[in-house]
């Protein structure tokens, strides 16, 4: 064997060693890869789970915060709703029993206009019929019953009642200009309307007629 030869056997195998060692140091590494691999699969899966029960768990907390909102807001709004329904209670309450106390009213008005104010002898029972219409008005006014007495102010529909409409010279038309029964009003709310006799306009005469 030439020396040329030698060398070129000695160069092989050399190659086909440091071919087996590359091979073989491969094989090691694959080996070690596969559980490392395999670990990190597994973490990164984990950290999936976890990131996915966060969500959900931040999603559950939105939910049940926006229904403490809600709830709260309900609540609110019927203590709101009670607080209204208790100060309508308190304030009108005695709607009924004002009712049956206008009437007595009414009876004294009207007992005023009816008796000779002229006879001496009914002085001492027009006394006592205003003193006891007085007090039973100053009762009234101290529970919130006012009177409406709309004598010469425009008509109003929302608080009078037209019983009827005269022509008057001088006044403007629908301006209230007798008070046949006085109205009366609960804390600002009308129980009763006042009856009334309203002005109106002169008939327009045609002068080519």
């Amino acid at each position: 064997m030439t020396t040329e030869s030698k060398n070129n056997e000695e160069e092989l195998n050399a190659e086909q060693l440091a071919d087996d060692i590359v091979k073989q140091v491969e094989g090691q590494v694959e080996e070690q890869a596969e559980p490392v691999a395999e670990v990190i699969s597994a973490e990164q899966e984990k950290i999936n789970e976890l990131e996915l029960a966060l969500a959900a768990a931040k999603s559950t907390v939105a939910d049940q915060k926006d229904s403490v909102i809600r709830a709260k807001a309900e609540v609110d709004n019927i203590r709101r709703r009670a607080a209204q329904d208790v100060e309508k209670a308190r304030k009108f309450a005695l709607e009924k029993f004002a009712g049956e106390m206008l009437t007595s009213v009414d009876n004294l008005e009207r007992a005023l206009q009816s008796i000779d104010k002229e006879d001496e002898s009914n002085k001492g029972i027009i006394e006592g019929v205003e003193l006891t219409l007085q007090g039973l008005i100053s009762s009234l006014e101290k529970f919130g019953v006012n009177a409406v007495d709309p004598k010469d102010q425009p008509f109003n529909p929302e608080l009078h009642q037209a019983m009827s409409m005269q022509e008057v010279p001088d006044v403007a038309p629908n301006t209230v200009i007798a008070v046949m029964q006085k109205g009366y009003e609960l804390n600002g709310r009308l129980i009763r309307p006042a009856m009334v006799m309203v002005s109106k306009a002169a008939p327009i005469v045609d002068a080519t007629a």
